[in-house]
């Protein structure tokens, strides 16, 4: 007999009726088929992995596949508190080589807990791997536990980026606090070469020909794919060939304010009042004072993004995908009237904002789906200025930002308002620059209702996917300080404690091209001895 079915009132999709208990929840993404993956970083130090894994993990967050990175590095500055210098890193260091190990293993032991017990879909274990050995043993970890591997490395034979990388990002981590840069540089650079000596690349044409893998050669300039095994492996696949590491900046706004902006009504496609045009005539002037070159101008295909942009005076290309959400049978309708003719709605919308889907329309999620193809060509591209319309502009601030599905419906993106993003080592650093031009403000704070708990209409087998949230942290791994061979600390060096989270990191990119060559000439040939 065929199954009844009834159709949830927040998403719109049809669900057997029937008193099956639920499926243990996973994301809402397209994984849902596949056993879980664990993501393998390889590389030698200073190669872009944990950039790779930190970009990687928050695509994958965005689009509803939960995901969190499991950085070795973390977990051995939580066991050797104080870091001496690059001699715990030598390959004849027997002490040192067992705390790895224990570190590493202490890292699975938390991606099998992410993966069966908390509801994680991908692991990014970021970790040097550098060894048949090591990865040998991820392998069989996985083999137990069902999970999937995907390799990805990263190899660099550029000495201007490894340099840069180190100046950029490696000089400010916990292991070097307090000393002078020249003495960091110098050891950090021996601790490669500790590295360099047992290394052994991924082989896809003989010894690795059956796993899944990509190497990333020379920060993208190159790719090697192999054994690519599902859907999910394939889309990580096509955003690592879609990155670039060059200096950019991406400017997003709203369109000016419109004349149903002033009426309150939602959606359609209404031209600007006065003041919105005054808003186009002073985004022209603040493009000009940028003094950008070759600057790329997007808008939806709505009246007001257009009228916008003419007032630049610039070439500019449509994009159907950059549409407002499609609010349904409300479009065009003020916040008042949905309540009054659609009092359930009105309420629906309130208990999940992410999920809720319109009638006959959009929710915050299908509008993710919708601009993944923007995301993809923003990541390619260098200047941007994207002109778009509030529910486009949370779902693209949400990705540059790292912000939760949870989060992201109730991001402030006020009219007349130009946000500046500037790509930095592991994030996005945010300006926003009022045009001071008046306009109505369009923002509705999250309902008290809203905020007092999970909502018990969610689709069953699905989950807000997190942003890869760091909860209070429990000690991961006992201190085995007593248990390593302490080296002399560097030179220019006093050792303090090391706090278990990172710092802020610098505000350049991994691989930005500023001059390095007065520290190539000296440490050139301490990365490439010939």
């Amino acid at each position: 007999m065929p199954m009844e079915l009834t159709q949830s009132r927040i998403q719109k999709i049809w669900l057997p009726n029937d008193n099956r208990p639920a499926l243990p929840r996973r994301s809402c993404g397209p994984q849902l088929a596949n056993s879980p993956t664990v993501i393998v970083m390889v590389g030698l130090p200073a190669r872009g992995k944990t950039y790779i894994s930190k970009k990687l993990t928050r695509y994958l967050n965005w689009i509803g596949v939960p995901t969190k990175v499991f950085n070795v590095g973390e977990y051995r500055r939580e066991a050797v508190k104080h870091y001496s210098s690059y001699d715990f890193f030598r390959p004849d260091n027997e002490e040192a080589m067992k705390v790895r190990r224990q570190c590493a293993m202490a890292a699975l032991r938390d991606v099998k807990l992410y993966l069966t017990e908390e509801a994680g879909q991908i692991a990014v274990f970021d970790a040097t791997n550098t060894t048949r050995e090591r990865r040998g043993m991820i392998l069989n970890f996985a083999k137990e536990n069902g999970f999937k591997v995907f390799f990805i490395e990263s190899v660099c034979n550029d000495p201007n980026v490894v340099a840069t990388n180190v100046m950029e990002v490696k000089l400010s981590s916990p292991d070097y606090r307090d000393c002078n840069s020249t003495d960091a540089m110098e050891d950090f650079m021996k601790r490669i070469n500790c590295y360099q000596a047992s290394y052994q690349p991924l082989d896809p044409d003989d010894y690795d020909r059956e796993l899944s893998l990509i190497k990333v050669i020379d920060v993208g300039r190159r790719f090697l794919v192999n054994k690519v095994q599902d859907h999910i492996q394939s889309r990580i696949v096509y955003y690592l060939m879609n990155i670039h590491v060059q200096p950019r900046t991406i400017y997003l706004c709203r369109h000016g304010e419109s004349e149903f902006n002033l009426k309150g009504r939602i959606g359609g496609d209404s031209g600007l009042s006065n003041r919105g045009k005054k808003f186009a005539v002073a985004l022209n002037k603040f493009v000009e004072e940028q003094n950008l070159k070759d600057l790329k101008i997007w808008t939806s295909q709505l009246k007001r993004t257009i009228q916008t942009a003419e007032a630049l005076q610039l070439p500019y290309e449509q994009w159907k995908a950059l549409n407002e959400i499609d609010a349904g049978v409300c479009e065009e309708m003020t916040y008042e009237e949905i309540r009054e003719q659609h009092p359930e709605e009105f309420a629906l919308r309130d208990q999940d904002k992410y999920y809720y889907r319109y009638p006959s329309g959009e929710s915050y999620q299908d509008l993710v789906q919708r601009l993944e193809p923007v995301i993809m060509e923003l990541e390619r591209q260098e200047n941007v200025l994207v002109i778009c319309h509030q529910a486009v502009m949370r779902c693209l601030l949400a990705y540059f930002l790292d912000k939760s599905a949870d989060e992201m419906p109730y991001l402030k993106c006020p009219l007349h308002t130009v946000l500046k993003l500037t790509p930095v080592a592991y994030g996005c650093r945010v300006e926003s620059i009022s045009l001071n031009i008046e306009a109505v403000n369009t923002h509705r704070d999250r309902p008290e209702e809203a905020k007092k708990g999970p909502n018990p209409l969610m689709r069953r087998n699905s989950v807000t996917p997190l942003a890869s949230p760091e909860p209070t942290k429990k000690p991961r791994i006992n201190s085995l300080e007593e248990h390593v061979a302490v080296s002399p600390a560097l030179p220019g060096c006093v050792p303090q404690e090391v706090p278990t989270q990172m710092p802020g990191q610098p505000l350049l990119g991994k691989a930005c091209l500023r001059p390095v060559c007065h520290f190539l000439k000296v440490f050139s040939l301490l990365i490439f001895p010939r």
